[in-house]
């Protein structure tokens, strides 16, 4: 999602082994855009970065997944938004294409061969084929799009409110929609989404908070908060926030990054 809205080799960096607490108290949480106020319920996940890796500094990441190897990254703005194919290690672009100047790209997921990525207000999502980039169709859907991932049986969009809504992969159909809360209420401004390990995980933008959902519920288990992974003075502007969750399903490694960040972090949860 954009921040301004409407019209809108491995082991490097030195992190290795850096250790996180997650969030400290409720009080930071409950600030957040996204929360209500009142009592704060899901418990904060600690972490730790066990490396980083090289990514474009001009990218403004909206959708990230990883497959086979290799980061697949949607990037977002207007005139400048792009599907591309990312060496892991090296942060080098391999396969990009551009999309219409008039579509601002947003979130994006793996469907067998087919990659799909949303548009913000256009109110349609590009399926390219994985392995050419060709154009494999399009399909429409109400509202906006901003984050996407699937769950082996529909696509789950984001569209900043608190709803998960759950999409026929092939046509673009809702098929259902789950409301996120915690006890202090609805979950708002959801974006990047990814699966890992049975649970949803979801950005809260404009921040560099993760919840960890449960999809069957829409209750938030527990909370990340990767605020000062990405240093302050390396932000080069205030819409640079975290925006990109990706895990790599053969090994479990999960990868984070954001929008206008130079650096893609390989993480572990702690206790």
């Amino acid at each position: 999602m954009a921040c301004t809205r409407p019209e809108p080799r491995r082991g490097g960096g030195g992190l290795s082994r850096r250790r996180f607490l997650g969030l400290a108290a409720a009080a930071a949480v409950s600030a957040l855009p996204g929360l209500s106020s009142g009592a704060f319920g899901a418990p904060a996940q600690g972490f730790e970065i066990v490396s980083s890796f090289p990514h474009d500094p001009k990218a403004f990441t909206q959708g990230l997944l990883y497959h086979d190897g290799f980061l697949y990254e949607s990037t977002g703005g207007w005139g400048t938004s792009s599907l591309r194919q990312v060496e892991l290690e090296t942060g080098r672009v391999v396969r990009r294409k551009d999309l219409p100047a008039e579509h601002f790209g947003e979130g994006l997921a793996l469907w067998g061969e087919r990659l799909i990525q949303l548009t913000w207000t256009s109110g349609v999502a590009f399926v390219h084929d994985l392995r050419t980039f060709g154009d494999a169709g399009s399909f429409s859907y109400a509202g906006q799009g901003w984050g996407l991932t699937q769950d082996g049986r529909h696509l789950l969009l984001s569209d900043g409110s608190s709803a998960l809504r759950r999409l026929d992969p092939m046509t673009g159909l809702e098929v259902g929609r789950t409301e996120v809360r915690d006890v202090a209420g609805a979950v708002s401004m959801l974006n990047e989404l990814e699966y890992v390990d049975g649970l949803l995980w979801a950005n809260v933008f404009t921040s560099d908070v993760i919840a960890r959902i449960d999809p069957a519920t829409g209750r938030v288990v527990s909370w990340l908060n990767f605020s000062g992974m990405f240093e302050a003075h390396k932000r080069v502007s205030p819409e640079a926030v975290l925006n990109g969750i990706a895990v790599d399903r053969a090994s479990g490694r999960i990868f984070i990054t954001g929008k206008l960040w130079d650096r893609v972090y390989e993480v572990r949860l702690t206790s």
